[in-house]
């Protein structure tokens, strides 16, 4: 069975950090690159950033330079450091990872930040 577990959101002061994890089954993340969505209120859910399985990164302009997704092979988790939160990342944050066609979600995390 295929889990995507998110942790690590919670309520934070702008240009505080926050490092959220997404622990996945083994057999989707050995096979899989791994990524972040996130999702505000009222808005459509948004790209943040991928890793390959070989390490490769890309990121939303929106995060860029603020971010970093990393991933630990030995764990099957996957990382998201986010710093310099700003109040317009306030979201739930998601996992997606994809395997045989199939486009597999976690559950999400709340991240709110404050003014």
């Amino acid at each position: 069975q295929v889990q995507l577990v998110e942790s690590g959101g919670g309520l934070v002061q702008a240009g505080g950090s926050l490092r959220l994890s997404c622990a996945a089954s083994r057999s989707i993340f050995s096979n899989s690159a791994m990524s972040w969505y996130r999702q505000a209120p009222g808005k459509q859910r948004e790209f943040i950033a991928t890793i390959t399985k070989g390490g490769s990164t890309n990121y939303a302009d929106s995060v860029k330079g603020r971010s970093a997704i990393s991933r630990d092979n030995a764990k099957s988790t996957v990382y998201l450091q986010m710093n310099s939160l700003k109040p317009e990342d306030t979201a739930v944050y998601y996992c997606n990872a994809g395997l045989y066609g199939v486009i597999y979600w976690g559950q999400g995390t709340q991240v709110t930040v404050s003014s």
